[in-house]
């Protein structure tokens, strides 16, 4: 059982690692709320994205995810309401005051379980990642390694798993970077204000997409 050959797992691997490494809603919330919180905001974050992703793998490995693909309809409400979403956080960051890392923290009274909840919600309630799974991992099972749902949970897990190799260091540079730069009031603004525009954004993407 999951018989793989070294070539393979380079072309998984490789593919895996560029998937993390691209820019779209997940990264974008992890380092925003890097930027905004800090170390122990993105930390949250990240366990959100994560936590929604192996919901999305889970759904993959279940044959869940076929619905969402063939049906239009659901494809069409989740996409929406996972669009109305980014751009709600999207216009919380652009109302926010500003300030320094520490009094933008202090004022926000940070609670990790929130940021967590959200990243859940921005990974569930993005249908392109659904489908993009159910495209992607069907890729690499191999008749005769191993039951299909089996070698597709096992290669979604793996997908998360090279996520926490590059993920971690970006939060821990990036915090320390922003803690630098927001410790004037009116550059920490305008990177609330730019990630604001960038959620919003990319709300606006995802609600003009197609399957």
């Amino acid at each position: 059982m999951f018989d793989y050959s070294i070539a393979h797992w380079l072309t998984f691997f490789t593919a895996a690692t560029l998937l993390n490494l691209s820019p779209g809603p997940d990264m974008a919330f992890i380092l925003g709320q890097t930027a905004r919180y800090g170390r122990k905001g993105g930390v949250a974050a990240m366990l959100g994205i994560w936590t929604g992703a192996g919901g999305h793998v889970l759904m993959a490995a279940l044959g869940l995810t076929a619905v969402l693909a063939t049906s239009a309809t659901v494809f069409t409400v989740i996409k929406w309401i996972g669009a109305a979403y980014l751009v709600w956080l999207g216009i919380q960051a652009l109302l926010s005051r500003g300030g320094s890392y520490e009094s933008t923290v202090a004022e926000s009274g940070l609670k990790p379980w929130n940021l967590y909840r959200e990243g859940v919600l921005v990974s569930l309630l993005n249908p392109k990642v659904a489908v993009f799974f159910l495209a992607f991992l069907p890729q690499f099972v191999v008749p005769g390694a191993g039951p299909v749902s089996a070698q597709l949970a096992l290669h979604g897990i793996l997908i998360v798993l090279v996520a926490a190799v590059i993920e971690p260091p970006l939060i821990w540079l990036g915090a320390g970077l922003v803690s630098r730069i927001k410790s004037q009031p009116a550059i920490g603004l305008w990177l609330d204000r730019g990630l604001g525009a960038l959620l919003v954004t990319l709300g606006v993407r995802l609600a003009l997409s197609e399957r």
